[in-house]
């Protein structure tokens, strides 16, 4: 048996040697640096959502929000309500969440887009800032997509086809809030 073992002993130096040979140290440590830096790099990267949508607006929220005989641009259960003018996921207002807090379990988005919407109440336009709310997987209840004055992907601030959840500790997006900044 020991001369199987210095058999596989001298085959297995040949091979390391020939290794040796014809790959040096700073190709390794070149492959390792790429890796290391590729794999940190890459959660970090924006990914688009859009395509998880099928379609361009919500159904309305059922239940006693739909006995309501409030008309849409009143009410934040509906696609069409004011602040949701640059809109896009599922609205907190029907997973648990209201217009400004997140449901519970959940956490906002350390980064969000913004848009300014008209309120017709007052005539007047507010900047509302778009806040993820992420840790749990998509709530699936009131999806909408109102893409108003919006910019392309490389305006990343006024864009709302990305995860912003991407620089939470969790990246799974469960719904968005609606959050008045100010008066534009």
């Amino acid at each position: 048996m020991s001369w199987f073992t210095s058999l596989i002993d001298r085959a297995t130096e040949r091979r390391v040697r020939t290794v040796a040979q014809q790959h040096g140290r700073r190709s390794l440590l070149t492959r390792l640096g790429v890796a290391m830096v590729g794999g940190a790099v890459l959660p970090m990267l924006p990914f688009d959502r859009s395509g998880q949508f099928g379609t361009a607006h919500a159904a309305g929220h059922g239940g006693a929000a739909a006995a309501k005989k409030t008309p849409a641009k009143e009410d934040p259960t509906q696609c069409e309500y004011w602040r949701y003018c640059a809109f896009d996921g599922y609205l907190c207002t029907c997973c648990g969440g209201s217009l400004t807090t997140c449901p519970p379990g959940t956490e906002a988005s350390k980064v969000s887009w913004v848009g300014t919407c008209l309120n017709p109440a007052d005539g007047r336009h507010y900047l509302v800032s778009y806040n993820d709310c992420c840790g749990k997987g998509a709530c699936g209840e009131c999806l909408c997509n109102n893409n108003e004055r919006e910019r392309p992907g490389y305006r990343l601030g006024a864009h709302n086809d990305i995860n912003w959840c991407m620089a939470n500790t969790s990246s799974m997006f469960h719904c968005t809030t609606s959050i008045i900044v100010g008066a534009a």
